[in-house]
């Protein structure tokens, strides 16, 4: 199929699909005799799956290493590790998350409720205990 029929069906732009073939995701098709480049059906789902992987957080390469080799057959071991990995970072990344939002309501809440009448130099000290009381101060490693 032509690109502009794999465009439509993918719902991606033909540079976006030209890039993802010149970055190695995509197996290169050589062009016919009229210019026209002549991409095999499975292209589909493979587009399919790499907007797929982009949209849960795998990089480009990252994609790259866990899509089938030339033979279309996959490995599933490190498919599957690779898919572990990226839960594991998705969770920690969740926690980070909720923390970094307990700290702002916090905020919030102490610059809403608490600071009225109170100096300007004693606000960031007066917030920070605030923190610090809440047990939000700690850095959530990444």
């Amino acid at each position: 199929m032509k690109i502009g029929e794999l465009a439509k069906l993918t719902g991606l732009s033909a540079s976006r699909i030209r890039f993802y073939e010149s970055s190695g995701l995509i197996h290169a098709v050589e062009r016919k005799a009229n210019g026209y480049r002549d991409y095999p059906s499975e292209t589909v789902w493979l587009l399919e799956i790499i907007t797929h992987a982009q949209s849960a957080g795998f990089s480009l390469d990252e994609i790259k290493h866990l899509l089938p080799v030339a033979s279309n057959t996959w490995e599933y071991d490190e498919l599957l590790a690779s898919l572990k990995r990226k839960i594991t970072e998705i969770e920690a990344l969740l926690k980070r998350l909720e923390h970094n939002r307990a700290q702002l309501l916090v905020a919030v809440d102490s610059i809403e409720r608490g600071m009225v009448g109170m100096s300007c130099a004693d606000k960031p000290e007066w917030l920070f205990n605030r923190l610090r009381e809440q047990g939000l101060t700690q850095i959530v490693p990444h």
